[in-house]
């Protein structure tokens, strides 16, 4: 149980150095229209965007969830029942938001046709606010596990 905690720590720690990169992204892209125009400086800040999303949905919902999960001594089992019971818990406000993020962190690891990349990267950019919101709900759940020694 020791050694859960302490990987609980850690990944808490990685959520937020990864939430403070895609904060970072964000910013610097938020305010530059999509479009088939970017220049190649905003083509590659869009995608360090989508990839830095990406990033965090994962080690939020394959890394965080599960070791809360197994924590709080529950079963394991699909990704939708982890985000389902993630919900439950007030670590995020709502499933179906977080179900979206899922399917679009999929959606950037398995695209290949530039066309809809554009598309890709307007969803990013919608969703990319509550992915960072949660990172302070799913922090203050984990601190009950997290101790200063660990």
């Amino acid at each position: 149980m020791k050694n859960l905690n302490r990987l609980l720590k850690n990944e808490i720690i990685d959520l937020g150095k990864a939430g403070m990169v895609l904060e970072y992204s964000y910013q610097k892209c938020r305010n530059v229209h999509v479009s088939p125009d970017l220049t190649n400086e905003e083509l590659e800040s869009y995608e360090a965007l989508a990839s830095r999303f990406a990033r965090l949905s994962d080690i939020i919902i394959q890394k965080v969830f599960r070791s809360i999960e197994a924590l709080d001594l529950e079963e394991t089992g699909s990704v939708r029942d982890r985000i389902n019971r993630a919900e439950k818990k007030g670590l995020i406000p709502s499933a179906d938001i977080f179900i979206e993020i899922r399917t679009l962190r999929n959606e950037i690891a398995h695209e290949y046709q530039s066309q809809t990349i554009f598309t890709i990267f307007e969803k990013v950019l919608a969703l990319t606010p509550e992915l960072i919101n949660s990172i302070d709900s799913i922090s203050a759940y984990a601190s009950k596990y997290i101790s200063e020694e660990d």
